[in-house]
């Protein structure tokens, strides 16, 4: 899934991110994970650094060629062993439950298929396991939401690398047979130049 143009710019943009408080959220979503984790999405291992000491693995999935390349040199620095694999989140690799907990941060916007993607984070975690997720998700105003709509229908998704704004992430997570224990919801932009944009960062249990 090469998206060449999108992979290369995306590091800056998340970069500055970061400085604008997208680290803290990382961290903060990541706090207190334990055991053996499997990262959808990774991009280019800008949740690396953030991992607790007391995460024993952490497989990561990313499908595109160049960011994938980005993560693989961004595991060599992380604080926990980290292994990157090509892959897409709706064919996970792994056993039935055989993940202690799963994340997934920005990227539940741009997977092809969420409810897939999210019924396979539910196949490989194990039962009372975690879903941490960090994402940018629909408005709840319904003006903003009729926007959020008119852009996934035209040129956002073209020029964001797939990415849909209009997403009701929370509520796949529990059609998936999550259950949201947390759910923090507040208002970010990577960039200075650009509105908030509704956010959530939370923990899910699976039943």
């Amino acid at each position: 899934m090469a998206r060449p143009v999108f992979a290369r710019m995306y590091p800056r943009i998340a970069g500055r991110a970061e400085g604008r408080g997208g680290a803290a959220h990382r961290r903060r979503a990541l706090a207190g994970l334990r055991g053996r984790v499997v990262e959808v999405g990774a991009g280019h291992g800008a949740n690396f650094r953030h991992y607790p000491a007391t995460v024993d693995e952490v497989v990561a999935i990313e499908p595109e060629p160049h960011l994938r390349e980005r993560a693989r040199l961004a595991a060599r620095e992380a604080p926990v062993p980290v292994s990157v694999r090509d892959g897409v989140a709706e064919r996970l690799p792994g056993e039935a439950q055989s993940f202690d907990a799963g994340v997934v941060s920005l990227v539940l916007c741009t997977v092809p298929d969420q409810g897939r993607a999210l019924a396979e984070l539910h196949r490989v975690i194990r039962l009372d396991g975690e879903l941490r997720f960090y994402e940018h998700v629909a408005s709840q105003s319904a003006w903003e939401a009729r926007v959020q709509r008119l852009a996934d229908l035209t040129v956002w998704p073209r020029i964001s690398g797939g990415c849909h704004m209009a997403r009701d992430t929370t509520a796949a997570i529990e059609r998936a047979g999550f259950q949201i224990e947390t759910l923090e919801r507040f208002g970010f932009s990577p960039l200075a130049s650009l509105p908030p944009a509704p956010h959530v960062l939370g923990v899910a249990r699976r039943g």
